[in-house]
């Protein structure tokens, strides 16, 4: 469990490293996340932290909400979310804190980005899937993209759950394991990740210390 940032994908670009090499980078605005929330074991069975993201008009909330922030005095937030924290790292924080990048990955070397990925609609099981086409001679004729047969005439005599079929594509949570932290800068609130991560410019990540651990090359 460590502590979590959430930011906007800005795009992507390319630096050049120490080395000279030229690196494909995504920019992610992170932070400042405020601590709006602080829960302990003694209380509420469990250690973690609420945090907020971005401001938001007061008028736009209920009243609850309204309450909520009141509470811990801190200004109305657009995204609420919450990170599971223990020990030293819970009680470091407070609420009202304000949490950046050079406090949560000062020395991170890699982390993990969760996010929505692009919506493509309602696709068919060619770009959906990999499939490959029909051929297009011999005799075939208006089935170029399709399937091909679903079931077994016999048994189980029903389409299988899990079958690949055509369907909605895409619009569901990704998480890009184990990116390269290229750059942080602190003052701008931005990460320089090297690769890709999930989603369009513009959409809300979750950003963690990696969770699995891997070379530095």
């Amino acid at each position: 469990m460590s502590l979590e940032l959430m930011g906007r994908k800005l795009g992507m670009t390319q630096i050049f490293n120490e080395a000279g090499d030229r690196v494909p980078v995504t920019v992610i605005g992170a932070g400042p996340c405020t601590v709006v929330q602080k829960k302990t074991p003694e209380s509420d069975g469990y250690g973690a932290v609420q945090l907020g993201f971005e401001e938001r008009k007061l008028k736009h909330l209920s009243k609850p909400l309204q309450g909520h922030y009141e509470k811990a005095e801190t200004s109305p937030k657009r995204v609420l979310f919450e990170v599971r924290l223990e020990g030293e790292e819970l009680d470091q924080l407070e609420v009202g804190q304000e949490i950046g990048l050079a406090e949560a990955f000062a020395e991170i070397r890699r982390v993990d980005v969760t996010g929505r990925s692009k919506g493509r609609g309602f696709t068919g099981v060619i770009k959906r899937h990999g499939f490959s086409t029909s051929s297009k001679s011999h005799g075939t004729h208006e089935f170029f993209r399709h399937a091909g047969a679903l079931s077994a005439g016999t048994y189980p005599g029903r389409i299988v759950k899990g079958k690949k079929m055509a369907g909605h594509m895409g619009d569901e949570q990704v998480t890009t394991l184990g990116l390269r932290v290229e750059k942080i800068d602190a003052e701008r609130h931005l990460i320089y990740l090297r690769g890709a991560v999930p989603g369009h410019s513009n959409g809300l990540v979750r950003i963690r210390p990696a969770v699995r651990a891997r070379g530095e090359s």
